[in-house]
């Protein structure tokens, strides 16, 4: 394997599972480069003030300022993540909304989340799907702690535009938009809406899915 070979294998690792310093160096990168992405799909899920809302596979933890904001005083965020080091920094950097409990931070993936059945009113989980195996059994997890009619979005990188960089050659699962819509319905979710990001070709994909069943 050449040097850079070596250099896209290690970038997409630290992707994956970001561990020690070069871990906090890609979430600080993560957090620059992907926030617009990330603010695009909290929005798009909508969470209102004193709701309980996710983000799956946080990193740096844009996506978790974010939802803080938008439940506010009242509203509860989880945090669910498969990296210490993200764990750790996240336990830092919000260590006041722990301390008084609008934040729960958990170890955990999107295949065994450490959640109670509908208990969330929302989620969002953005550049973490290419990572997980098991799809359709990771959104069958999810749509069990999502209550019938709460949101999730997935965000995604346009596939197309992925496969310019050599880091996802290693690893990388980049499957069709269609495929993840497909998988979404199979698991309880209504049709996914499409949303994007920009109004480029290689532009972000946000599948924005209800979870159907009757609200109790």
């Amino acid at each position: 394997m050449g040097l850079r070979d070596k250099f896209s294998a290690g970038l997409a690792r630290q992707l994956g599972h970001p561990s020690g310093p070069a871990g906090k160096l890609v979430a600080r990168m993560l957090n620059k480069g992907n926030r617009n992405d990330v603010h695009g799909a909290v929005d798009a899920a909508d969470p209102q003030p004193g709701q309980s809302v996710a983000d799956f596979g946080f990193g740096g933890g844009v996506g978790i300022r974010r939802l803080l904001e938008r439940v506010g005083s009242t509203g509860h965020v989880h945090g669910v993540e498969i990296a210490d080091t993200m764990l750790d920094v996240a336990r830092r950097r919000f260590a006041g909304e722990v301390e008084d409990g609008r934040l729960q931070l958990h170890r955990g993936d999107l295949t065994a989340l450490p959640l109670d059945a509908a208990s969330l009113d929302a989620a969002i989980t953005t550049n973490t799907i290419y990572f997980i195996e098991d799809l359709p059994g990771a959104f069958a997890e999810v749509a069990r702690v999502i209550r019938p009619g709460g949101r999730f979005v997935v965000g995604i990188g346009d596939p197309e535009e992925m496969r310019k960089y050599p880091f996802t050659a290693h690893g990388f699962r980049l499957r069709p938009v269609d495929e993840v819509a497909a998988l979404l319905r199979a698991a309880g979710f209504a049709e996914p809406r499409r949303r994007r990001t920009g109004d480029s070709a290689g532009a972000f994909h946000l599948l924005v899915a209800e979870r159907e069943g009757r609200d109790q």
